[in-house]
């Protein structure tokens, strides 16, 4: 089916309400994880996935962009008879809006460039032991701190983030890293399955150069690495950036 790409405003304050009166996070407000409930219960399960919500500073309202199969006529059919007041507060379903993004969008050899939110994680093959803490096989960590305590001599942190997310790109796309930036970093308290977890909240603005059409096309619909139900791995794309 055709891709589509989502685009629907939403009121923070109602977001927060609502969150609240469901007890989404037992008192800690994890954004990713409002929206992967509220988003579930309206339109079912990863119908938008992945997506991304945009806030301006100071604002009140935000726009939540997705990617779907489904286009916005069909969505709204859907949800409509499942709507309650509460989720009409914050989701704003007249106003929802789509545009088509088939395969043929797609040339090898195209430059895109893309604003991402990504969570770089990986999980430890072995137990890793540092001076304070020690993580046993199979933990999920920031992949620059899992590189920092194997290597005495740790690259940058945006060295590393950038091999991380070449590897989700490739076959598919090329990263070029002389377009690319990491715009932001922090650590965030995450809710997952009932448990608070922390790790890395990183956005990166970067060109790349498509190298399959149609496995990019996938790669647009399935969303970069790990965390993409909760507002992670969306790419947005943009004109591409100046080669420094």
């Amino acid at each position: 089916m055709t891709l589509q790409l989502i685009e629907m405003p939403l009121s923070l304050s109602a977001l927060h309400s609502w969150a609240g009166q469901r007890n989404v996070g037992y008192g800690l407000f994890d954004e990713g994880a409002v929206l992967h409930h509220i988003l579930g219960e309206v339109f079912g399960p990863a119908v938008l996935q992945p997506f991304r919500l945009l806030v301006a500073p100071r604002a009140r309202t935000g726009t939540l962009y997705a990617y779907s199969t489904v286009a916005a006529e069909d969505l709204r059919a859907e949800a409509a008879p499942v709507l309650g007041p509460s989720e009409a507060g914050v989701l704003s379903l007249d106003a929802l809006r789509s545009i088509a993004r088939p395969e043929t969008t797609w040339r090898e050899g195209m430059r895109l460039g893309f604003d991402l939110k990504c969570r770089p994680v990986v999980r430890i093959a072995s137990p890793l032991k540092g001076k304070d803490i020690r993580f046993a096989k199979g933990a999920e960590l920031d992949a620059f701190l899992a590189e920092s305590m194997r290597n005495d001599h740790a690259r940058s942190r945006e060295d590393v983030y950038f091999d991380w997310l070449a590897a989700r790109l490739a076959p598919v796309a090329d990263l070029e890293r002389e377009a690319s930036r990491l715009h932001q970093f922090r650590r965030v308290r995450s809710l997952r399955r009932g448990r608070q977890v922390e790790g890395p909240d990183v956005v990166i603005h970067g060109s790349l150069t498509v190298c399959d059409p149609q496995g990019f096309a996938r790669l647009l619909a399935r969303g970069v690495g790990r965390h993409r139900s909760y507002g992670y791995g969306m790419l947005l794309l943009r004109p591409p950036q100046r080669k420094a």
